[in-house]
């Protein structure tokens, strides 16, 4: 059983179907997710910014997806702070990676996916960084 952490814009896409949603499930279904609070901040911060241009129907439906995948995670305080991106809320994924020992970072972020494995391993971090489509083709 792999150990997943999922960044915030793999979770909304997830809300509107395609391979963001399958990574989602199968990484729910046969593996452990974890979550922390700033990213749960993240995630309410883009539904305040997404109900500028959606209906209320449409944020509603996206508050109650998101809250099962939240529902369904491991929460988890980070402790260890990991300095190796240009945007301190992506550090914080690699942050959880580290304090959770994570296998796999689902992301669409290319700062994040650009991260080299052997900086990752130099800061103790031995997760792979990849996007939606891969988890699913890498892990069964």
């Amino acid at each position: 059983m792999a150990k997943v952490v999922i960044d915030a814009n793999v979770i909304i896409s997830a809300v509107f179907g395609g391979r963001p949603l399958e990574a989602i499930v199968r990484a729910m279904e046969e593996h452990e997710v974890y979550l922390s609070q700033p990213i749960e901040q993240e995630l309410q911060g883009v539904i305040l910014q997404l109900s500028k241009k959606l209906s209320e129907e449409q944020i509603t439906f996206i508050q109650e997806k998101m809250e099962q995948i939240v529902d369904m995670a491991k929460h988890v305080t980070v402790s260890i702070h990991v300095v190796l991106s240009r945007d301190a809320k992506d550090d914080h994924y690699l942050s959880l990676c580290k304090e959770v020992e994570a296998d796999f970072l689902i992301t669409g972020d290319k700062d994040l996916l650009n991260i080299s494995e052997a900086l990752l391993k130099k800061n103790g971090i031995s997760c792979q960084i990849i996007p939606p489509q891969a988890f699913l083709n890498i892990v069964p």
